[in-house]
Formats: structure tokens, C-alpha cells, sequence
């Protein structure tokens, strides 16, 4: 048996756009079901809200989110950073040119001081990324 830990990411009503934009610059397969298609329509304004959705990548990737019905409060900042990190230079600079569509970059893609390739980003949803390519060359 195994245990992962993989981001989940709340919207009030912009989940199945993000997703959306997340699976055309990660690729894999996307799943969503809407708070109707579950079952669980408390508010008919919630009925076509994603209650759950995920990106699952080929590679391994896995990346989570749903609306908030709006019985329920919705955060207005987060602590959390997603990160996407290791050796395939081509697929990891491929995924930060993609996320950088509308995005606030917080630090361009450059060699870092210890030696990798390193930038951070938020994005047009109010994710921020982190995206370290292990020893790459600027």
C-alpha cells in the first residue's frame, strides 16, 4: 500500500477554468464531476460548480480542485505553493512557458545559487508555482 500527498486547490467558481488552463499547459487526463452530477445540490446556483476535478499526468502528476458551494466559506489567502520539480529540463520549461500565460512572475527562470534552474510564478488564478529544474543550465 501506498500514500500520496497531492495539492487540492479551492475556488469559490473558477475550478473548471483553472482546471481547464492546468490540463492544457500539464497535459494527462482531466475528470470533473459538477455538485449535480454527485449528487449534492444543496443550491441550484451550485448545481454546474465542479465539486471534484483532477489532472492526472502520465508522469505521475496529480493536481486537484473544486468550487465551494456557497453554503460554504471560501479562503481568502493561502500559505500553499504548488512546486514542480526535477531533472527533465524540456518538460518542466515547457510547463512554466505555459504557466506564465497571464501570470504575475515572481522570479524568472534562471540559474539559482545552488546550482539549478529556478523560477516562480503566480498565476492568473492566484496560484503560486515554483518550478526547480535540478542542475540545468540557465
Amino acid at each position: 500500500m501506498s500514500v500520496h500527498l497531492n495539492p487540492y486547490i479551492g475556488f469559490r467558481d473558477q475550478a473548471r477554468e483553472a482546471l481547464g488552463f492546468w490540463h492544457e499547459v500539464l497535459g494527462g487526463e482531466l475528470k470533473t464531476m459538477t455538485f449535480a452530477e454527485g449528487g449534492m445540490v444543496q443550491d441550484p446556483a451550485d448545481a454546474e460548480k465542479i465539486m471534484h476535478g483532477q489532472i492526472e499526468t502520465p508522469g505521475g502528476l496529480l493536481l486537484m480542485a473544486s468550487d465551494s458551494p456557497a453554503s460554504m466559506p471560501t479562503p481568502t489567502e493561502s500559505n500553499v505553493s504548488v512546486s514542480l520539480s526535477g531533472d527533465d529540463e524540456d518538460l518542466l520549461t515547457g510547463y512554466w512557458e505555459g504557466l506564465t500565460d497571464g501570470a504575475t512572475v515572481i522570479e524568472p527562470l534562471t540559474k539559482a545559487p545552488w546550482g539549478d534552474t529556478f523560477g516562480m510564478l503566480t498565476d492568473r488564478f492566484g496560484v503560486t508555482w515554483l518550478v526547480n529544474i535540478s542542475g540545468a543550465a540557465a
